[in-house]
């Protein structure tokens, strides 16, 4: 498993040098009058912190959902032991009346 995550990681350094050598354009970047005084950048560069940062924001997001996650899990086991106590409780559940449903 170790030789398959180095060949991945090799072949993945090699596509971004080729990518990088292929992408040296510069790109002046606008957007209405707010980006007048960014200097251009490369293409590649521009490219890769575009992915960086959707990189960020996804791990973000997926952080948030495990913490809502972890939490419902622990409010589901805490029903699931208080249902446990109730059924190994000696005292018999209350018995409802069949004319008196609640409503």
């Amino acid at each position: 498993m170790r030789i398959i995550y180095l060949i991945f990681v090799i072949v993945f350094a090699l596509f971004i040098v080729t990518f990088s050598q292929q992408n040296l354009m510069p790109v002046q970047l606008k957007y209405y009058s707010y980006l007048q005084h960014v200097p251009p950048i490369p293409t590649y560069l521009l490219i890769f912190v575009s992915f960086l940062v959707g990189i960020i924001v996804t791990s973000f997001w997926g952080i948030v959902e495990r913490f809502r996650l972890n939490r419902t899990i622990r409010r589901l086991n805490k029903m699931v032991r208080e249902l446990r106590k109730e059924l190994h409780s000696p005292e018999a559940p209350p018995i409802m009346d069949e004319n008196k449903i609640p409503k």
